[in-house]
């Protein structure tokens, strides 16, 4: 397949390192002279300097004759773009487009985008998947600020299904947020949010408060 990937960023990097490896046909489009250049030492002529969204790029780099565009800036717009010339004026088969603001994707899908790939909702999936063997699950950790940022799922027997984040008691150094409903959708918590068991909580907390955290979400109360 020849396939035009739009963005020389870390995604664009790496995806086109490992469609190339799968034997495809592939070119980078990138504005960065700079980035441009490190991928073409790196990886062979594959990067284009140019701008993705511009048809007279396209045109150049014979995107009519492309089987797949996909669009991987970290601009949610640029990527949009590329895609609507790419399908209306070149007639690419198969459009992606990395989609950074979820409330994007009902647009994108609307305006004929075939795939649209959420990269907050795969690190949240791939959360989802783990099955931990410690309730308190660590995902990043900063040094120098000495805080982390951490993963707790609320059981069924935990004390704090049905309370409100307020009724938890945390302290200030304690802060929660993302609430992962298990149906799938998520919010940022405030005082009122009502956690549920099955909700998957992300938290900033500095680290002596992480026994404080892990007490509060999943001590086991007394009646359940």
């Amino acid at each position: 397949m020849y396939i035009i990937v739009i963005g020389g960023g870390r995604v664009g990097y790496y995806l086109t390192r490992e469609l190339l490896n799968e034997g495809n046909e592939v070119l980078i489009v990138e504005r960065s002279a700079v980035i441009c250049d490190t991928i073409n030492e790196q990886m062979g002529n594959v990067c284009f300097r140019g701008d993705g969204c511009e048809a007279a790029t396209l045109t150049e780099i014979g995107t009519g004759r492309a089987d797949m565009l996909i669009a991987v800036t970290g601009d949610d717009e640029d990527n949009l773009i590329a895609c609507q010339v790419a399908k209306h004026k070149f007639n690419v088969p198969r459009t992606v487009s990395r989609v950074r603001n979820p409330k994007n994707e009902a647009l994108f899908k609307k305006l004929g985008v075939d795939v649209t790939v959420i990269t907050t909702n795969i690190i949240l999936e791939a959360i989802e998947k783990e099955v931990p063997t410690h309730p308190l699950i660590h995902l990043l950790t900063l040094e120098d600020k000495g805080v982390e940022v951490v993963h707790i799922k609320i059981s069924a027997s935990s004390a704090a299904d049905g309370k409100t984040v307020r009724e938890l008691g945390l302290p200030k150094t304690c802060k929660l947020l993302l609430v992962m409903r298990k149906e799938g959708k998520s919010r940022i918590p405030t005082s009122n949010t009502i956690l549920r068991a099955g909700d998957l909580v992300i938290a900033l907390i500095k680290r002596e408060a992480e026994a404080l955290l892990q007490s509060a979400l999943t001590d086991i109360t007394s009646d359940k």
